[in-house]
C-alpha cells in the first residue's frame, strides 16, 4: 500500500509526494511527473519505487483460497511477483472462486499465469 501525502502543482508541473514502502526507512519522496525525477530517496530502490508508483503501480496479491478435504479450510496464497494494480480486483475474483483439493505443499502453483501476466499464484503453506 502506498501512502500518497499530497499533490503539488508548480505551474503546469505536478509533484506527487508519497512514502516509500520498500524498506523500513519510509523515505518521503517527491516525484516530478513531467521530468520523471525522484527526490528524497536514500537508496536506488526508492527511486525505482517512486517512478514505478506514478507510471505503472504494481502489487503482490496475498489472500486465501478454499480447501476441500484438507486439515485446514483455507490456504494462504500469493503471487510470485507483483502484478499491475489495476488487475487486483479481477485477480481476487478468480481466487475467491477457487476450491483446491489437498494435499498441497508450499510453493505449489495454484494458478499458473494469472490473467496472462506471466505470474503464478503459489501456496504459502503445506496442507494435508
Amino acid at each position: 500500500m502506498r501512502i500518497l501525502l499530497y499533490v503539488l502543482r508548480r505551474g503546469s508541473r505536478i509533484i506527487k509526494r508519497l512514502i516509500c514502502i520498500n524498506c523500513p526507512k519510509g523515505c518521503h519522496l517527491s516525484i516530478d511527473t513531467d521530468k520523471m525525477t525522484v527526490e528524497g530517496n536514500i537508496c536506488i530502490k526508492g527511486k525505482e519505487y517512486g517512478l514505478n508508483e506514478v507510471t505503472n503501480p504494481m502489487r503482490i496479491i496475498t489472500t486465501t483460497v478454499k480447501v476441500i478435504e484438507g486439515d485446514h479450510k483455507l490456504l494462504p496464497v500469493k503471487t510470485e511477483k507483483a502484478i499491475p494494480k489495476d488487475m487486483n480486483f479481477k485477480c481476487m475474483e478468480i481466487l475467491n472462486r477457487l476450491l483446491i483439493k489437498s494435499p498441497i505443499k508450499v510453493g505449489d502453483i495454484i494458478v499458473k499465469n494469472i490473467l496472462d501476466t506471466g505470474v503464478n499464484v503459489i501456496a504459502c503453506r503445506n496442507i494435508d
